[in-house]
């Protein structure tokens, strides 16, 4: 067993605090990590408040993960000690199933499991994340770190990235599609930059007039504020797709409508209701896709990865001290970062 530092949360309404537990001794198909990085995201805020009626205490965060192997069991044949590796959202599934056959782990028909917050498949215990210095992961769940990459950056590549990748690939993105990405965050910054490598001309929507200029910098080739009638007017029936970003309830009706016929309108923000209600008339009189899209598979990440070296893409961050995590919590929650933090898991030595 490995003794672990962490910053876990202890009950809703309560800061994280730090916290010790002990990880589980490598099974035989198990890498062990220490952690260098680990992405802050608006999910682990969620998780940590109880927001969505789910969370068991104490928990550790985080599922954005980059660090180092440590030690691999006997059975490990693609990592060994020192290499560079990342840990997603995902640490095991069914691994048996047609989607896990299918290398959509994501949809395991069993559910899979997540990184924290769940219970292991072998042993029952409680996953917790990567607020920690250390992690044991199996094998089939690690990703590679292509040579090149810049490793903090990287992190949220394997939520925010992953999330936003995997919708573009699936649905046929590529050179000549028009896409909109509804909301400048984590989610859409990184869909912007993912759509442009994949050759499409990317339009950002967003009712900030103050993120114009913001867009624009990210290589946005259009910026539409759509809180203006007269703009969304001007794009009626344009896009091929829509990336939607946007976590909290909003209006899609406006956006189905600047779709063209067959146009896909794709959610990996909202949870929630959605509210106001579809008009039908926006999907039906143009043939119009509603669709929704989950993170991606293991295979698909490190696709992604290394689509990420080759194109020189990185998510923007601002580093973060462990110490420093309610205060990023508090920002988050107001949408106060450029575009995701990134902890750097040394400042857990002098916490």
């Amino acid at each position: 067993m490995s003794q672990t530092r962490a910053y876990a949360a202890h009950a809703p309404d309560q800061p994280l605090a730090p916290y010790r537990f002990e990880r589980r001794r490598p099974r035989p198909d198990d890498v062990a990590i220490e952690i260098l990085y680990c992405g802050v995201c608006h999910s682990d805020l969620h998780f940590a408040r109880d927001d969505w009626g789910m969370s068991r205490y104490p928990v550790v965060p985080g599922h954005e993960i980059v660090g180092r192997v440590t030690a691999v069991g006997e059975q490990v044949t693609r990592f060994k000690a020192g290499d560079l590796v990342g840990v997603g959202c995902m640490v095991d599934s069914c691994r048996d199933c047609r989607p896990c056959r299918d290398g959509v782990e994501q949809f395991c028909l069993e559910g899979f499991t997540m990184t924290y917050g769940s219970d292991d498949r072998q042993d029952g215990s409680f996953t917790q994340g990567g607020y920690s210095d250390n992690i044991v992961v199996s094998e089939p769940f690690v990703l590679r770190m292509p040579e090149g990459i810049d490793l903090a950056s990287a992190a949220p590549i394997l939520c925010a990235g992953i999330t936003t990748y995997s919708p573009l690939k699936h649905y046929g993105v590529k050179a000549g599609h028009k896409v909109g990405v509804i909301g400048m965050g984590g989610l859409g910054h990184m869909g912007v930059k993912l759509a442009k490598a994949l050759g499409a001309e990317v339009t950002v929507f967003t009712r900030s007039e103050a993120k114009v200029e913001e867009a624009r910098s990210h290589s946005a080739d259009h910026v539409v504020v759509s809180s203006d009638p007269a703009q969304m007017e001007a794009v009626a029936e344009t896009f091929d797709f829509m990336l939607d970003t946007v976590p909290v309830q909003h209006d899609l009706n406006p956006y189905l409508a600047a779709l063209k016929y067959d146009g896909t309108h794709i959610l990996v923000g909202l949870l929630d209701p959605i509210e106001p209600a579809i008009n039908a008339f926006n999907l039906v009189f143009k043939r119009r896709v509603l669709a929704g899209s989950l993170i991606g598979g293991v295979a698909e990440t490190q696709e992604l990865l290394d689509f990420c070296a080759e194109h020189d893409i990185r998510c923007d961050i601002e580093m973060l001290d462990i110490h420093d995590i309610n205060e990023a919590f508090e920002r988050m929650q107001k949408g106060d970062v450029r575009y995701r933090f990134v902890i750097d898991m040394a400042s857990l030595k002098a916490a």
